[in-house]
Protein backbone atom coordinates (compact mmCIF):
# COMPACT_ATOMS: atom_id res chain seq x y z
CA UNK A 1 0.00 0.00 0.00
CA UNK A 2 1.34 3.60 -0.68
CA UNK A 3 2.19 5.54 1.85
CA UNK A 4 1.16 9.04 0.62
CA UNK A 5 0.09 12.24 1.99
CA UNK A 6 0.50 16.12 1.62
CA UNK A 7 1.20 18.90 4.13
CA UNK A 8 -1.87 20.05 6.59
CA UNK A 9 -2.23 23.06 8.85
CA UNK A 10 -2.29 22.31 12.57
CA UNK A 11 -4.37 25.33 13.07
CA UNK A 12 -7.59 23.23 12.58
CA UNK A 13 -6.61 21.00 15.08
CA UNK A 14 -5.02 17.95 15.30
CA UNK A 15 -8.32 15.63 14.50
CA UNK A 16 -9.19 17.90 11.40
CA UNK A 17 -5.84 17.07 10.28
CA UNK A 18 -6.48 13.42 10.33
CA UNK A 19 -9.80 14.03 8.74
CA UNK A 20 -8.74 15.94 6.14
CA UNK A 21 -5.99 13.49 5.10
CA UNK A 22 -8.87 10.43 4.68
CA UNK A 23 -10.90 12.95 2.56
CA UNK A 24 -8.44 13.13 -0.05
CA UNK A 25 -7.14 9.84 -0.04
CA UNK A 26 -3.92 10.45 2.41
CA UNK A 27 -3.11 7.77 4.77
CA UNK A 28 -0.32 10.07 6.76
CA UNK A 29 0.70 14.08 7.05
CA UNK A 30 3.20 16.44 7.52
CA UNK A 31 2.44 19.18 9.78
CA UNK A 32 4.04 22.11 11.19
CA UNK A 33 4.42 21.76 14.57
CA UNK A 34 3.97 26.10 15.02
CA UNK A 35 3.86 29.07 12.92
CA UNK A 36 5.99 28.27 9.77
CA UNK A 37 7.38 32.04 9.83
CA UNK A 38 7.43 32.72 13.35
CA UNK A 39 7.84 30.58 16.57
CA UNK A 40 3.96 30.76 18.23
CA UNK A 41 2.85 27.48 19.08
CA UNK A 42 -0.94 26.18 19.73
CA UNK A 43 -1.31 24.46 23.48
CA UNK A 44 -1.63 21.34 23.41
CA UNK A 45 -4.95 19.44 23.52
CA UNK A 46 -4.56 16.40 24.56
CA UNK A 47 -8.23 14.84 23.93
CA UNK A 48 -7.79 16.31 20.38
CA UNK A 49 -4.38 14.34 19.86
CA UNK A 50 -6.44 11.32 21.52
CA UNK A 51 -9.07 11.94 18.96
CA UNK A 52 -6.50 11.76 16.34
CA UNK A 53 -4.14 8.68 17.25
CA UNK A 54 -8.08 6.59 17.48
CA UNK A 55 -8.56 7.83 13.65
CA UNK A 56 -4.86 7.21 12.66
CA UNK A 57 -5.22 3.91 14.06
CA UNK A 58 -8.51 2.69 12.89
CA UNK A 59 -7.55 3.58 9.11
CA UNK A 60 -4.29 2.40 9.44
CA UNK A 61 -1.85 5.33 9.17
CA UNK A 62 1.78 5.52 8.69
CA UNK A 63 4.12 7.72 10.74
CA UNK A 64 3.78 11.31 10.34
CA UNK A 65 5.64 13.99 10.12
CA UNK A 66 5.94 17.33 12.32
CA UNK A 67 7.93 19.45 10.02
CA UNK A 68 10.41 22.65 11.87
CA UNK A 69 9.49 26.45 11.01
CA UNK A 70 11.42 27.77 8.46
CA UNK A 71 12.74 30.50 9.93
CA UNK A 72 15.06 28.58 12.27
CA UNK A 73 18.88 28.92 12.00
CA UNK A 74 20.67 26.46 14.45
CA UNK A 75 24.15 27.32 13.27
CA UNK A 76 23.38 30.90 12.58
CA UNK A 77 26.50 33.38 12.87
CA UNK A 78 23.95 35.30 15.64
CA UNK A 79 24.14 33.66 19.18
CA UNK A 80 20.46 34.82 19.66
CA UNK A 81 18.94 32.70 17.00
CA UNK A 82 20.85 30.00 17.70
CA UNK A 83 19.27 30.05 21.09
CA UNK A 84 15.79 30.65 19.69
CA UNK A 85 15.98 27.99 17.49
CA UNK A 86 17.53 25.31 20.21
CA UNK A 87 14.84 26.14 22.30
CA UNK A 88 12.09 25.60 19.57
CA UNK A 89 13.38 22.64 18.47
CA UNK A 90 13.89 21.45 21.68
CA UNK A 91 9.73 22.45 22.84
CA UNK A 92 8.77 20.76 19.29
CA UNK A 93 10.06 17.34 19.86
CA UNK A 94 8.50 17.37 23.43
CA UNK A 95 5.64 18.09 21.58
CA UNK A 96 5.86 15.30 19.24
CA UNK A 97 5.77 13.32 22.13
CA UNK A 98 2.22 13.78 23.01
CA UNK A 99 2.03 11.59 19.25
CA UNK A 100 4.94 8.75 20.19
CA UNK A 101 6.61 6.78 17.80
CA UNK A 102 6.55 9.32 14.68
CA UNK A 103 8.41 11.59 12.54
CA UNK A 104 10.27 15.40 12.98
CA UNK A 105 11.76 16.93 10.22
CA UNK A 106 13.83 20.19 10.19
CA UNK A 107 16.37 21.98 7.76
CA UNK A 108 19.98 21.90 8.89
CA UNK A 109 20.43 25.29 8.44
CA UNK A 110 22.53 27.84 6.71
CA UNK A 111 25.95 29.05 8.38
CA UNK A 112 25.92 32.16 7.03
CA UNK A 113 29.89 32.12 5.74
CA UNK A 114 31.38 31.28 9.28
CA UNK A 115 32.47 28.03 7.26
CA UNK A 116 31.17 24.03 7.15
CA UNK A 117 32.74 23.12 9.59
CA UNK A 118 31.48 25.45 12.08
CA UNK A 119 28.21 25.30 10.84
CA UNK A 120 28.01 21.54 11.36
CA UNK A 121 29.70 21.88 15.17
CA UNK A 122 26.54 24.26 15.94
CA UNK A 123 24.32 21.62 14.07
CA UNK A 124 25.92 18.84 16.18
CA UNK A 125 26.04 20.29 19.47
CA UNK A 126 22.55 21.62 19.40
CA UNK A 127 21.04 17.65 18.06
CA UNK A 128 22.99 16.17 21.49
CA UNK A 129 22.11 18.57 23.64
CA UNK A 130 17.68 18.25 22.58
CA UNK A 131 18.05 14.55 21.48
CA UNK A 132 17.12 12.13 24.89
CA UNK A 133 17.32 8.47 24.87
CA UNK A 134 13.82 8.06 26.31
CA UNK A 135 12.11 10.22 23.23
CA UNK A 136 9.96 8.28 20.73
CA UNK A 137 10.05 10.57 17.90
CA UNK A 138 12.92 10.06 15.56
CA UNK A 139 14.44 13.61 14.28
CA UNK A 140 15.23 13.92 10.46
CA UNK A 141 17.66 16.07 8.82
CA UNK A 142 16.29 17.38 5.22
CA UNK A 143 18.96 16.58 1.77
CA UNK A 144 18.70 20.68 0.72
CA UNK A 145 18.84 22.43 -2.70
CA UNK A 146 22.12 24.27 -2.07
CA UNK A 147 21.09 27.98 -1.83
CA UNK A 148 23.76 30.37 -0.61
CA UNK A 149 25.41 28.48 2.20
CA UNK A 150 23.17 25.65 3.33
CA UNK A 151 24.01 23.25 5.02
CA UNK A 152 22.93 19.12 3.50
CA UNK A 153 23.09 19.75 -0.15
CA UNK A 154 25.52 16.97 -0.21
CA UNK A 155 25.25 13.27 1.20
CA UNK A 156 28.45 14.00 2.85
CA UNK A 157 27.61 16.88 4.24
CA UNK A 158 24.52 14.72 6.40
CA UNK A 159 26.86 12.15 6.99
CA UNK A 160 29.09 14.95 8.82
CA UNK A 161 26.25 15.42 11.49
CA UNK A 162 25.25 12.14 11.59
CA UNK A 163 28.67 10.87 12.26
CA UNK A 164 29.23 13.15 15.81
CA UNK A 165 25.83 12.86 16.92
CA UNK A 166 25.42 10.44 20.04
CA UNK A 167 22.23 9.35 19.61
CA UNK A 168 21.99 8.06 16.20
CA UNK A 169 19.08 5.60 16.92
CA UNK A 170 17.35 9.33 17.58
CA UNK A 171 18.61 10.80 13.88
CA UNK A 172 17.82 9.80 10.46
CA UNK A 173 17.14 11.86 6.99
CA UNK A 174 14.38 12.99 4.51
CA UNK A 175 14.95 13.24 0.73
CA UNK A 176 13.36 15.92 -0.78
CA UNK A 177 12.85 14.89 -4.21
CA UNK A 178 13.47 18.39 -5.31
CA UNK A 179 16.27 19.39 -3.23
CA UNK A 180 18.05 16.74 -4.14
CA UNK A 181 17.49 17.50 -7.94
CA UNK A 182 18.48 21.22 -7.77
CA UNK A 183 21.58 20.00 -5.41
CA UNK A 184 22.72 17.90 -8.88
CA UNK A 185 21.47 14.49 -7.77
CA UNK A 186 19.91 13.08 -11.13
CA UNK A 187 17.42 10.47 -9.87
CA UNK A 188 15.37 11.08 -13.63
CA UNK A 189 18.07 9.03 -15.38
CA UNK A 190 20.45 7.51 -12.48
CA UNK A 191 17.94 7.07 -9.63
CA UNK A 192 19.81 3.74 -8.60
CA UNK A 193 22.66 5.61 -8.65
CA UNK A 194 21.86 8.57 -5.99
CA UNK A 195 20.25 5.45 -4.19
CA UNK A 196 23.56 3.47 -4.26
CA UNK A 197 25.52 6.66 -2.86
CA UNK A 198 23.18 7.51 -0.43
CA UNK A 199 23.47 4.20 0.60
CA UNK A 200 27.41 4.29 0.78
CA UNK A 201 27.56 7.16 2.10
CA UNK A 202 24.84 7.49 5.19
CA UNK A 203 23.06 4.44 4.25
CA UNK A 204 19.31 3.63 3.13
CA UNK A 205 18.54 2.59 6.76
CA UNK A 206 18.90 6.18 8.00
CA UNK A 207 16.39 7.15 5.05
CA UNK A 208 12.80 7.52 6.96
CA UNK A 209 10.83 9.14 4.65
CA UNK A 210 10.30 11.43 1.17
CA UNK A 211 9.19 14.47 0.66
CA UNK A 212 7.76 14.08 -3.06
CA UNK A 213 8.04 17.24 -5.00
CA UNK A 214 8.55 18.31 -8.57
CA UNK A 215 10.52 21.25 -9.70
CA UNK A 216 10.33 24.11 -10.91
CA UNK A 217 14.35 24.55 -12.09
CA UNK A 218 16.83 22.19 -14.23
CA UNK A 219 18.90 19.84 -12.44
CA UNK A 220 21.98 21.19 -10.15
CA UNK A 221 20.22 25.01 -10.54
CA UNK A 222 20.46 25.02 -6.39
CA UNK A 223 17.16 27.35 -6.30
CA UNK A 224 14.63 25.01 -4.47
CA UNK A 225 10.75 26.04 -5.79
CA UNK A 226 8.92 23.32 -5.79
CA UNK A 227 6.24 21.94 -8.58
CA UNK A 228 3.00 20.13 -8.87
CA UNK A 229 4.11 16.47 -9.51
CA UNK A 230 4.23 15.46 -13.48
CA UNK A 231 4.28 19.69 -14.36
CA UNK A 232 8.16 20.20 -13.20
CA UNK A 233 11.93 18.87 -14.91
CA UNK A 234 11.25 15.70 -12.76
CA UNK A 235 8.28 14.33 -14.32
CA UNK A 236 5.89 11.89 -13.82
CA UNK A 237 7.61 8.87 -15.38
CA UNK A 238 10.43 9.44 -12.47
CA UNK A 239 7.75 9.79 -10.10
CA UNK A 240 6.45 6.23 -11.25
CA UNK A 241 9.99 4.92 -10.80
CA UNK A 242 10.82 6.36 -7.21
CA UNK A 243 7.59 5.59 -5.52
CA UNK A 244 7.99 1.89 -6.86
CA UNK A 245 11.67 1.49 -6.17
CA UNK A 246 12.29 -1.58 -3.93
CA UNK A 247 14.48 0.53 -1.22
CA UNK A 248 11.86 3.45 -1.14
CA UNK A 249 8.25 1.91 -1.97
CA UNK A 250 7.81 0.87 1.83
CA UNK A 251 8.66 4.76 3.08
CA UNK A 252 6.23 7.50 3.74
CA UNK A 253 5.65 9.95 1.15
CA UNK A 254 5.09 13.77 1.92
CA UNK A 255 3.49 15.98 -0.95
CA UNK A 256 4.70 19.82 -0.45
CA UNK A 257 3.71 21.00 -3.78
CA UNK A 258 2.10 24.06 -4.33
CA UNK A 259 -1.34 22.88 -3.98
CA UNK A 260 -4.86 23.16 -2.03
CA UNK A 261 -6.25 20.26 -0.43
CA UNK A 262 -8.45 19.20 -3.36
CA UNK A 263 -5.25 19.28 -5.87
CA UNK A 264 -3.21 17.18 -3.20
CA UNK A 265 -6.11 14.71 -3.65
CA UNK A 266 -5.66 14.34 -7.23
CA UNK A 267 -2.33 14.33 -7.36
CA UNK A 268 -2.67 11.55 -4.46
CA UNK A 269 -4.94 10.16 -6.86
CA UNK A 270 -2.63 10.00 -9.50
CA UNK A 271 0.13 8.56 -7.43
CA UNK A 272 -1.94 5.76 -6.63
CA UNK A 273 -2.25 4.73 -9.95
CA UNK A 274 0.88 4.98 -10.58
CA UNK A 275 1.89 2.20 -7.72
CA UNK A 276 2.46 -1.41 -8.30
CA UNK A 277 0.76 -3.05 -5.62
Amino acid sequence: MLKIGCHLSVSRGYEAMGKDAISIGANTFQFFTRNPRGSKAKDIDVNDIEKLKNLMEENNFAKILGHAPYTLNICSNNVRAREFALMVLEDDIKRMEYIPNNLYNFHPGSHVKQGLEIGIKYIVDALNNILKQEQTTTVLLETMSGKGTEIGRTFEELQLIIDNVDLKDKIGVCLDTCHVYDAGYDIVNDLDGVLGDFDEIIGLEKLYAIHLNDSKNPIGSHKDRHATIGEGYIGIDAFKRIINHPKLRNLPFFLETPNDLEGHGKEIALLKELYIN
